[in-house]
């Protein structure tokens, strides 16, 4: 028996009001639910669900690094400054192959999570 496709993505978050303005309203991910008199917020991201919480107990704290794939990390980068989220470094290529050049563009969340753009150009 083998695995099935990702569900799921946990962060530990130190204030989810802050961090659910943030990933809603700067990143623009879908929000799906925060849980009524739980530290737990629930977006779609693509295919994968990502839960924000502040754990109960030391050993579910976590320190994650997430990958967005956008159409144009110019523009987004570009956005993501505009709304003052502090950028780590512009985008730039991190691989080339014979048809594709993999550009990134880093930066983190309110609670240091790092957090990376991602496109595939075509090679013309």
């Amino acid at each position: 028996m083998a695995l099935g496709p990702l569900g799921q993505i946990h962060l530990t978050v130190t204030d989810l009001d802050r961090s659910v303005a943030f990933y809603r309203d700067v990143l623009g991910i879908p929000l799906m639910f925060v849980v009524p008199g739980q530290p737990m917020a629930f977006f779609m991201s693509g295919e994968v669900r990502l839960y924000l919480g502040k754990p109960e107990s030391p050993e579910f704290v976590t320190r994650s690094m997430l990958y967005f794939w956008v159409e144009d990390i110019d523009a987004e980068f570009k956005r993501l400054s505009a709304a003052g989220v502090q950028m780590a470094d512009e985008p730039h290529v991190v691989h080339r192959d014979d048809s594709i050049e993999l550009w990134m563009s880093a930066f983190h969340d309110p609670d240091g999570h790092h957090l990376v753009l991602m496109q595939e150009r075509p090679l013309p």
